[in-house]
């Protein structure tokens, strides 16, 4: 396993995140293809063989489920707290990002994983209706109390990055540290304005949906899986780009043929390239963590890169949550309830 820094702290990390979406019960209101607490502890299992003891999660995954399997997992392992970073976030709760929900939230959070601190806690959208310096002064506020280490945002607009990180400094602050961005071949939007803020700011990439949902694993858009045939989140993201992103994932199969390694590989080794520091995999079974881990092994040449990223045309914005009374065009997804990841 390859490992890193992440942003400007002194935290470890390996260039593979493992993703607490794929964890927990099912529920009729949210994703049918989560796997049980036998089936996370056996992926945990073979990730901490493997050195990928950096997971991130969600209050809101599975309803909290997430966060208890993870948290069971890593004990009935014998893990040691201080051998894994946790990452976990808030939100898509009551309250959003306010101090009264920030400090109700961690508490469900530290609880429900069984720990009493997290690695690093993320704002898991931008907040319309909380001040940046209520938010602000709340995130510090844990991680003076210990019960945080670092500090992440998720998908927002590069000037709301820019502008949470200004009243951190003009404050005395904590500043986020990492960015967990919808982020891969078939969606290139953050290189505008989102990803040279984080460069700016010396943040770490932690991208969601690396894989684009399963579509940069295989040369066909549609395939049998329960995922695919129940996701709505996923047909929300892309089924309205499927004309411009098929050139793209046809592009992946070449490389991947002529490297002769999966499709996925080669759209995990797009981000290294890229200088992502820890894209975020979901796994559904052990050995779905070898899989990314062999990833690690590829080096795109300069000519795979520009073959992959040249056909790649403009999206309409999709995961963040847009302005108030934001007009989009006509078909744009960015009015769409985000998804959660």
């Amino acid at each position: 396993m390859e490992y890193t820094t992440l942003g400007q702290t002194d935290i470890t990390i390996p260039r593979l995140c493992l993703g607490g979406m794929s964890f927990g019960k099912v529920f009729p209101d949210f994703h049918q293809w989560v796997i049980d607490e036998e089936g996370t502890q056996a992926v945990i299992a073979r990730a901490v063989d493997l050195g990928v003891n950096f997971i991130d999660t969600a209050n809101t995954y599975a309803h909290g489920t997430s966060e208890e399997y993870i948290g069971e997992s890593l004990r009935n392992l014998g893990v040691a707290r201080e051998d894994v970073v946790l990452a976990s976030k808030v939100f898509f709760n009551e309250g959003h990002l306010s101090r009264e929900a920030i400090n109700r939230e961690i508490e469900g959070t530290l609880k429900r994983l069984g720990t009493d601190y997290l690695d690093l806690y993320i704002i898991h959208r931008f907040d319309y209706d909380t001040p940046i310096e209520e938010t602000m002064e709340a995130l510090d506020g844990l991680v003076k109390t210990g019960k945080v280490r670092a500090l992440g945002a998720s998908a927002m607009y590069g000037y709301q990055l820019h502008d949470m990180q200004v009243v951190a400094d003009q404050n005395g602050w904590t500043r986020f540290s990492s960015m967990q961005n919808h982020y891969n071949l078939l969606y290139r939007e953050d290189e505008r304005e989102l990803i040279p803020v984080t460069q700016e700011y010396g943040m770490s990439l932690t991208p969601y949906s690396p894989l684009a949902s399963g579509h940069l694993t295989r040369p066909t858009w549609d395939s049998d899986s329960i995922r695919s045939t129940t996701d709505g989140t996923m047909r929300n993201k892309y089924d309205a780009t499927r004309e411009l992103d098929m050139p793209v994932i046809e592009r992946v199969a070449q490389v991947a043929e002529r490297h002769e390694v999966p499709m996925a590989h080669v759209a995990l080794a797009w981000h290294w390239a890229t200088g992502v520091a820890a894209p975020i995999v979901g796994c559904s079974r052990p050995s779905r963590v070898d899989d990314a881990v062999r990833a690690l092994d590829l080096e795109l040449t300069a000519e795979d890169l520009e073959l992959l990223e040249e056909a790649y045309r403009p999206h309409e914005l999709v995961g963040l949550i847009p302005r108030p009374g934001e007009r989009a065009l006509a078909g744009s997804t960015a009015t769409r309830v985000p998804d959660r990841r």
